[in-house]
């Protein structure tokens, strides 16, 4: 795959993402990406996607739960 912001060459890899859904914030490891050599930008399957939130409505295993900020600049 070609990347639209640099058109450098995509490579598969497993990534971490972070994800909204219901106004919570997740951090899904493992999700196979797209990534762009050169500029690092992540493509994403729209099945994937699709499958993290269907994963998250569901009961699910919680591997960690961290705390975060929210700062306002």
């Amino acid at each position: 795959m070609i990347c639209e912001f640099c058109e450098g060459q995509t490579v598969k890899k497993k990534v971490k993402k972070h994800h909204w859904l219901h106004g919570k914030l997740y951090i899904i490891e493992n999700i196979e990406a797209e990534v762009c050599k050169e500029c690092g930008e992540r493509y994403f399957h729209a099945k994937i996607l699709d499958d993290i939130d269907r994963i998250l409505e569901t009961k699910h295993d919680v591997k960690e739960k961290i705390e975060v900020e929210v700062v306002s600049l």
